[in-house]
């Protein structure tokens, strides 16, 4: 019995581990990249208008990041898949996706950036403005060179979590890393030992990216001294 039983194991074992690094290859790692990616583009501009002197540039922005601190991104999530066809609006679950990642993640990283270009002295804006430069030009060259090398530590961690954070993705549909191991958990009758398979998938990536997280902080420290 008990042989069998383990046979049973090592055989779900082995036909799960292809469809869920595929789902890993073909959806999670992508829905992680572009939403970090587009998330920082959009928390900058979002960063900058907070930061500025025009309450209709910074109040709109702080009110932003409000409401998406506040509200769980299962919320988001729903309220873009589910909620926006009842206006008319039908979206991919790839972009449903996609668009409550980068949402999510515009507002926790323009607070990262915000406090980070707080952080630079005064005495930087104004050697900049000692060589002739323009606000804008100061920001471009001396600040936020600065102050995105004082973000790295934080932006690991939220792509970190961020990665982790889209195994949402299954509930909209997408075979993704924990969507193929929910299929295969629906067909074998085996949720634990899948859910199990998926965890470690997730912890052996995220060690990864923690470690490579780690390489990068040393080699920014490095040329910073």
């Amino acid at each position: 019995m008990a042989s069998e039983r383990l046979d049973r194991i090592m055989e779900i074992i082995s036909m799960s581990l292809q469809p869920l690094l595929k789902g890993t290859v073909l959806y999670t790692i992508p829905i992680s990249l572009l939403s970090f990616a587009l998330g920082l583009v959009f928390a900058l501009a979002i960063a900058l208008a907070g930061l500025s002197a025009n309450p209709y540039a910074r109040v709109p922005a702080r009110v932003y990041v409000w409401i998406i601190r506040c509200t769980p991104i299962l919320v988001q999530l729903f309220l873009i898949f589910y909620g926006l066809p009842s206006l008319g609006i039908l979206l991919s679950p790839f972009a449903s996706i996609v668009i409550s990642l980068t949402i999510s993640e515009a507002a926790y990283s323009s607070e990262i950036m915000r406090a980070a270009i707080l952080s630079i002295p005064r005495g930087q804006w104004r050697a900049g403005y000692a060589l002739g430069m323009s606000p804008s030009q100061n920001l471009v060259r001396v600040i936020l060179p600065q102050a995105f090398r004082i973000c790295v530590p934080s932006f690991g961690n939220q792509f970190i979590t961020l990665f982790k954070t889209s195994s949402l993705a299954a509930l909209v549909t997408i075979p993704d890393l924990f969507g193929a191991a929910k299929l295969i958990a629906a067909s074998t009758f085996e949720p634990m030992l899948l859910y199990l398979i998926a965890g470690t998938y997730y912890l052996v990536l995220c060690s990864a990216l923690t470690i490579w997280q780690s390489r990068l902080e040393r080699r920014l420290g490095a040329y910073q001294t």
